[in-house]
């Protein structure tokens, strides 16, 4: 048997299979953004929209999703983290990245989802970009004009910079 699309490591019937075909629900807010992902490997799109939370479907577009989905090749998902989502929460946050190509090129969708659950079923409401960290340099800057901290003698610009 075949492995699962969302990289848990189980095989795809005892994994997000059930799921998208809808013999069980998922019972947790990553096993339904593990189903999401799986969903867009297989061209599951109308799994896709009913997986959205009720009150974020009229904005969603079905033609969009499709094309997405069956012109990226889908490479892996990876789960970061997650935040509440358990059976007995009512809320969640899945942070995670998926990498595909499209036209030739390795992309990389990095994002923090919110889920929520309504009677009894876990459902996709949104998600974000995650915020960049700041970086802070160890050292202090050299400027183009200042002797090149190599030793050199010469100035920045002309050495290492």
């Amino acid at each position: 048997m075949a492995k699962c699309h969302c990289n848990s490591g189980l095989e795809f019937d005892n994994c997000c299979g059930p799921v998208l075909s809808g013999e069980k629900p998922a019972a947790t807010a990553e096993a339904l953004m593990r189903s999401r992902y799986s969903a867009f490997c297989c061209g599951e799109i109308d799994y896709l929209s009913e997986s959205l939370h009720p009150n974020h479907r009229s904005d969603h577009d079905v033609a969009a999703t499709r094309r997405w989905a069956e012109n990226a090749d889908w490479l892996g998902l990876e789960i970061r983290s997650t935040r509440d989502g358990g059976e007995n929460d009512d809320e969640g946050e899945v942070e995670f990245i998926v990498n595909y190509r499209e036209d030739g090129v390795v992309r990389h969708h990095h994002e923090i989802s919110r889920f929520k659950k309504q009677a009894g079923r876990w459902y996709y409401v949104d998600g974000d970009a995650p915020k960049a960290e700041t970086y802070v340099k160890q050292q202090p800057k050299v400027g183009r004009n200042e002797p090149c901290p190599c030793g050199s003698g010469k100035k920045y610009k002309k050495c290492c910079g």
